[in-house]
């Protein structure tokens, strides 16, 4: 690798903090980070960093946080570091302005074996669909989201009871150590390139998280409910609504779940059984049993304790 070669490096939340480390381990030169503006947080509203931001400032890294990314001034600066080549890990979609600008090209890691999950959420999408394998990809950016030439990717199996917040932290670390990989491959010159294809098939894909795409459907199966909550752990959370006859309505989170017994007799879907301590809610085929909750206004709990605080849940079902 060139000396005089260096990247400026473009990212947000923890998953970033993790390459971008690596990158710096590795040897290469950052000449900057950009990341998101500081933003009001909790309950004081005082201004919260970026992970990205933090970790810059505490290894002496320039940063930028541009509120557009078009913004006259923030690509002059650009210009002005002159570096040859972008590395992006969970950032915004870049306008062409700036993609197109390094030598070298624009970079970024995916957390899924591309073209499979394009879209803002792929880890908790392929824990969700049930899937037993995943990965990470790097690939050129081009004017199509995700959908840029790859590069190079690596694998990771899916425990069968893991969720969101234990596969995040895997491949933040899996893809760190590719993106170092496909970084040096690069500025080597050494890197292969190939297009994104397609068998014409439906691809599954990772649309954002919502309030719609995030609450559980009790005619779903047990095994689908399961999914959705781990796939949804510790973040967002897997929600439905406690219809309780003595009081009003309230939000529920289940964040940790485990399939119990099927459903002999007939029990609606959305009722609830308490057995010895522990919470069941009934699926279309088989029982739930929650492991930690979420009612609205509490933070989380077990579901022992729930139920220890919760008064009689007689008549109680969720919807």
């Amino acid at each position: 690798m060139a000396k005089d070669e260096r990247i400026v490096f473009m990212g947000t939340p923890e998953f970033a903090v993790a390459s971008l480390d690596a990158l710096l381990r590795s040897g290469i030169e950052v000449a900057a980070v950009v990341t998101a503006p500081d933003k009001p947080a909790g309950r004081g509203k005082q201004l919260r960093q970026s992970a990205v931001k933090q970790y810059a400032a505490m290894h002496g890294l320039r940063v930028l946080q541009p509120l557009k990314l078009r913004d006259p001034d923030f690509l002059a600066q650009l210009d002005l570091l002159d570096a040859s080549l972008y590395v992006v890990v969970a950032f915004r979609m870049l306008p062409e302005q700036v993609w197109s600008k390094p030598a070298r090209g624009t970079i970024n890691l995916h957390a899924s074996l591309l073209p499979a999950y394009r879209g803002a959420a792929p880890i908790n999408w392929a824990i969700i669909n049930g899937e037993q394998r995943t990965g990470a990809t790097t690939f050129f950016i081009g004017s199509e989201i995700d959908t840029g030439d790859l590069i190079d990717a690596v694998e990771l199996d899916i425990g069968a009871e893991e969720d969101a917040g234990s596969l995040h932290d895997r491949l933040a670390l899996a893809g760190a150590e590719l993106l170092v990989r496909t970084v040096h491959a690069i500025m080597d010159g050494k890197h292969r390139s190939r297009p994104q294809l397609s068998d014409g098939a439906s691809l599954p894909l990772a649309p954002k998280l919502t309030p719609h795409n995030t609450r559980i459907d009790w005619l779903m199966t047990a095994k689908q409910v399961h999914d959705l909550i781990r796939g949804l752990s510790p973040w967002p959370g897997a929600w439905t609504t406690l219809h309780r006859p003595d009081r009003d309505n309230a939000q529920f989170k289940i964040l940790s779940s485990r399939i119990g017994e099927a459903i002999r007799a007939h029990a609606e879907p959305g009722t609830i059984e308490v057995r010895e301590g522990k919470l069941f809610v009934a699926c279309n085929d088989a029982w739930i049993e929650a492991i930690d909750v979420q009612i609205e206004g509490k933070r989380r709990m077990p579901a022992m304790d729930f139920i220890r605080g919760a008064g009689s849940l007689a008549g109680a079902f969720l919807r």
